[in-house]
């Protein structure tokens, strides 16, 4: 369903925006050791005069003569440096690069006993969402998308692997009959929904998935996206149409849209930049086929299948990790608000799941 949510976020009429200020991908903050070496450019000297501080250590003046260097590689230099150090040659140029400087970088501090790495290290386990809803080929402006597909993927970050997973159909309750379009688009039948069960009792069961693999309590945990539309829209109006609260489990996430625009920057042509740092990856090349393309990897299933979705995008997650990013919640719901989390918001993980609560 990612081309349709594309759509569906340009004409959503239920759910409030945000500002386009709020709109806007928050970057994550670079950290100095990038300031110092724009792209194709050396480090500069450190003057003796600089203030001392987290950064100054030289090793970050290592760091960012290594990246200078990284920068000015061919494609063919990055993969076989890549193949010396034994990781992965696959993706584009600038995927390579990250992942380069980012296995240097690790290396360097490592060295000098600060902290770094490639796996996510606050959160134990990462849970994949990605729903199917109702739809039609063209939604009038007033139509509400009830949830037809919950699937989840559960990534351990510590072994970087897809260790479990969860799915059940729904039944709908306002549309019970799918459309032809939502059929050919999903694979899921009339068959299939008219034996699920509704909304809240999948939830439910989700709920105790969650709390029999102890997440929330034991382990430190995050539900991760592919967009802003399944929490912020979906959930938000399935919740509305059960009437039932949402969820306070679900009420942050990582859209991991924008943290592969955020750690993946490519640079757009020269007289395009205002400066040498305004710069991320364009939304289009956030898309689920595109981001596995430019990781080198292909799509595995059913296109619009929620759960091979949800597998899909735990791939890139895991490629990420690999390459070290570090996925942390970047947004949330507030008072039925889609809402940004800051890169300098105290990091903490979902809270422990509990039963559906009704509004009445």
């Amino acid at each position: 369903m990612d081309e349709h949510k594309e759509n569906l976020h340009a004409k959503d009429v239920n759910v409030k925006k945000m500002s386009q200020t709020g709109e806007e991908e928050e970057e994550e903050k670079e950290k100095p050791c990038a300031r110092i070496c724009p792209v194709g450019e050396s480090a500069p000297q450190v003057s003796s005069s600089q203030p001392s501080g987290d950064f100054s250590h030289p090793v970050y003046k290592e760091i960012a003569l290594a990246n200078g260097h990284i920068n000015r590689m061919s494609k063919d230099e990055l993969r076989i440096k890549l193949s010396e150090l034994k990781l992965d040659t696959r993706g584009v140029k600038d995927v390579m690069k990250k992942r380069l400087k980012s296995h240097y970088k690790k290396q360097k501090l490592l060295q000098t006993a600060a902290e770094g790495g490639p796996t996510d290290t606050y959160y134990d386990h990462i849970c994949v969402v990605d729903f199917e809803a109702t739809c039609e080929e063209d939604n009038p402006s007033d139509f509400l998308h009830e949830i037809i597909e919950f699937p989840m993927v559960l990534i351990n970050t510590h072994t970087l692997e897809i260790v479990d997973t969860f799915q059940e159909y729904v039944k709908p309750e306002l549309n019970p009959q799918l459309s032809d379009f939502c059929v050919k688009l999903t694979g899921i039948t009339q068959k299939m929904v008219d034996e699920a069960d509704p909304f809240p009792e999948v939830l439910q069961r989700v709920v105790a998935w969650l709390q029999e693999r102890e997440l929330g309590t034991k382990y430190k945990y995050a539900i991760l996206t592919d967009g802003a539309w399944d929490m912020s829209k979906f959930l938000n109006i399935q919740c509305r149409i059960s009437r039932i609260r949402y969820p306070q489990f679900a009420k942050k996430w990582i859209n991991i849209r924008k943290s592969y625009g955020n750690f993946y920057k490519v640079l757009p042509p020269a007289s395009q930049l205002k400066s040498s740092f305004e710069f991320r990856v364009p939304r289009t090349q956030t898309k689920l086929s595109t981001m596995l393309e430019k990781l080198g990897l292909k799509y595995e299933g059913r296109p619009h299948s929620g759960l091979d979705d949800s597998r899909n995008i735990a791939r890139i997650a895991l490629r990420m990790l690999q390459d070290g990013c570090q996925l942390r919640v970047n947004e949330r719901m507030h008072a039925g608000q889609l809402l940004s989390v800051p890169s300098s918001a105290p990091v903490e993980g979902a809270p422990a799941p509990h039963s559906p609560r009704s509004r009445d």
